[in-house]
């Protein structure tokens, strides 16, 4: 097993799509090969540099990159330079499934990280598993870790809704606490809904009611009434993007925060940033990272130094973050297994544990998720900012536990 600590070797209808370009390319399931000592390492990134969470995209990049940089300044892993193709998945996932195939069979990639939609990520994963290459996922999704869509070859480095909707109910829901829901109408929505239904039966909360909007919805004037005639004490708004901003904008236009508490299973950074203080004061919600965990965790500072010395002085975001951790453990690990080969690689992530921006992390045996800490944010009042980038109060850090995500066996996995 390798140990790594601050990045350093202690020494020790989408699957039709997919099934129409396995078709049409008449390609085999296999191992991928392992290649010449001295070739480059190529990391494929499909990510949605177009679309409602381009922001968020442009970060991943930005971390992934990063992450490239300080592995190569080092000498590369084992003695090989590592080079990031990026591709937009334009958030669709029969778009993404043509890119990921095209990294793999055109460019020849050694690994894929990234995607950034629940959806789009898991048909990344289907084309990663049935040509046998190791994809680190780098989305919130609950369904990649079941059984059904298992692969020894992937691992996912973000966080899933369970962790995150269990660690914000666990600070926000109360016995008795009356729970309405603006869900958005796909996969991410869905499960964000069932972790918060899941936490609120056990807290001993209750449901009033829920409405599905559309994705990439820009007009929630219509919720709005039909959510405040549920007389809700909490308002649980499960989107993602700049369907956050408008939603959380619109809810505060009328008037909904002076009734109810607003909450959000991801708290996220750039939408935050794009709306200003005054909506988003006192919202509560997750995060896999906060820069501002650098005042008390050593990785974090060394990855902001890192970042801010590479963008001018800038901030990493939480899912900035992610493109930087799924980058670099993967590259930590192909450091442990001496090269590309699939299989030395693939076992050297189950054994893997790192520190690269947050505190310790590592991998679960039965489903390859990453046990990590949550951190639960809530939204600072501008007149409590000391900087423009002085955005949350890190309200408690939820310690990674394996008590914190499903068991193995409810994911189906044997016993």
């Amino acid at each position: 097993m390798s140990e790594v600590k601050d990045g350093l070797f202690k020494t020790t209808s989408r699957r039709a799509v997919i099934a129409g370009i396995g078709a049409g390319t008449g390609l085999i399931a296999m191992p991928w090969v392992a290649r010449a000592q001295g070739e480059t390492i190529r990391i494929g990134f499909p990510t949605p540099l177009t679309g409602a969470f381009a922001a968020e995209a442009r970060d991943q990049v930005k971390s992934a990159e990063l992450a490239v940089k300080l592995i190569n300044d080092k000498g590369g892993v084992a003695g090989r330079k590592v080079e990031l193709l990026v591709r937009d998945d334009k958030l669709n996932a029969g778009e993404a499934a043509t890119r990921t195939l095209e990294l793999i069979e055109k460019d020849k990639v050694h690994a894929i990280v990234g995607a950034l939609s629940s959806a789009v990520q898991l048909a990344v994963n289907e084309v990663t598993r049935a040509r046998g290459v190791i994809y680190v996922s780098i989305s919130q999704s609950d369904t990649i870790n079941e059984v059904k869509d298992f692969s020894r070859f992937t691992f996912h480095e973000a966080l899933n809704p369970h962790m995150t909707t269990a660690a914000v109910a666990k600070h926000t829901f109360k016995p008795g606490s009356k729970v309405a829901y603006l869900v958005a109408d796909y996969a991410y929505g869905h499960e964000m809904l069932r972790g918060f239904k899941r936490a609120q039966a056990a807290i001993g909360a209750q449901s009033v009611g829920e409405i599905l909007h559309p994705f990439g919805a820009a007009d929630y004037s219509t919720f709005m009434p039909r959510l405040r005639s549920m007389r809700p004490d909490i308002l649980c708004i499960c989107n993602f993007g700049r369907d956050q901003a408008n939603a959380i904008k619109q809810a505060v236009d009328f008037g909904m925060k002076q009734q109810m508490k607003i909450v959000v299973p991801v708290l996220l950074h750039n939408q935050r940033l794009a709306i200003g203080p005054d909506a988003f004061e006192g919202v509560v919600g997750g995060a896999n990272y906060y820069w501002g965990l650098e005042r008390t965790i050593a990785s974090a500072k060394s990855f902001n130094d890192a970042f801010r010395a590479a963008n001018g002085g800038a901030v990493p975001t939480d899912y900035g973050a992610y493109g930087f951790t799924g980058v670099y453990s993967l590259l930590l690990a192909m450091q442990a297994a001496g090269g590309t080969e699939t299989d030395k690689v693939a076992k050297a992530l189950e054994g893997l544990k790192y520190d690269i921006a947050k505190g310790p992390q590592s991998y679960r045996a039965c489903d390859h998720q990453s046990v990590q800490s949550v951190l639960v944010l809530e939204s600072k009042k501008k007149t409590d900012m000391k900087s423009d980038m002085d955005l949350f109060n890190v309200l408690v850090e939820e310690a990674g536990s394996e008590a914190a995500l499903r068991s193995c066996a409810e994911l189906g996995f044997p016993a």
